[in-house]
């Protein structure tokens, strides 16, 4: 019975998210207040502080990244887009895709502003430097089921695989129950080379998501040690985990979540 659930609820998920609008959860998220480069100890810092470091360390490197649920968001990649010589966005949603493309072609069409994030992640002189390789880097735009054997076309990747894959926010999100939470995990893993390196952002303790004004969307409350065990059970190797809380004073007023978490793994 529960694997006959979890199978029903895969699509439900799926239906739930074709209710979403980018352009209301870009503004909701990604502008002040709720993104605050202000304070030192905002999540947005955080988590650009995490990939920062995880992508100038220098083992995690090579010739393509994959983004596994983009989003219509490109923050993820902009530290990433030095260290790699490709990089491929994914998702699930063709509006997250068709924003993804319109920052890309550069025509005036994309709904964010992500000079702040640019300029965030690099020197304010160099932001321009940093969108030019970034749209130089991102070889495609692609569809992507998490939930799938084979999460990919065919013919996206190498035979060899991806050297590294991201994903934010997404597994979580996306995930009926714990149990598709893991499959998804090794899923996108048929995607990486072995060795190659995954970088996981998530939420942790958050049961629903209300990132866009009259939808509430269902989530799976993980913890850290539920992280762990998934990632081992889908073979990946734990090298770091690390815990965002919410400060005391903030407000979190889109989710029920008590932090985030960030991971660097390795696949065996």
């Amino acid at each position: 019975m529960e694997e006959k659930g979890a199978e029903n609820g895969v699509p439900n998920m799926a239906a739930i998210w074709q209710g979403f609008d980018p352009v209301a959860y870009l503004q909701n998220e990604y502008t002040p207040p709720q993104a605050d480069f202000e304070r030192k100890d905002s999540h947005v810092s955080w988590r650009l502080g995490c990939l920062h470091r995880a992508f100038t360390e220098g083992d995690v490197s090579g010739e393509l990244l994959v983004d596994i649920g983009s989003g219509p968001t490109l923050y993820q990649v902009m530290s990433g887009c030095e260290a790699f010589n490709k990089v491929l966005l994914t998702d699930f949603l063709e509006v997250h895709r068709q924003e993804l493309r319109a920052w890309l072609q550069d025509e005036g069409g994309c709904s964010m502003d992500w000079t702040p994030y640019l300029q965030h992640v690099c020197k304010p002189s160099a932001w321009t430097e940093k969108a030019a390789r970034l749209r130089q880097v991102i070889m495609d735009i692609v569809p992507i089921d998490v939930h799938s054997p084979q999460p990919l076309a065919l013919d996206v990747l190498p035979s060899a695989g991806a050297d590294c894959l991201l994903s934010c926010y997404c597994l979580e999100s996306a995930s009926p129950d714990l149990a598709a939470f893991t499959r998804a995990l090794g899923n996108i893993g048929r995607l990486l080379r072995p060795g190659g390196h995954l970088l996981l952002i998530g939420t942790l303790g958050m049961s629903y998501y209300n990132g866009v004004p009259g939808l509430k969307i269902p989530t799976i409350p993980v913890n850290e040690a539920q992280v762990c065990a998934s990632l081992k059970e889908s073979g990946y190797t734990l090298i770091r985990l690390e815990v965002y809380t919410w400060p005391q004073d903030t407000s979190v007023l889109i989710d029920d979540s008590s932090g985030e978490f960030f991971v660097k793994a390795i696949k065996e």
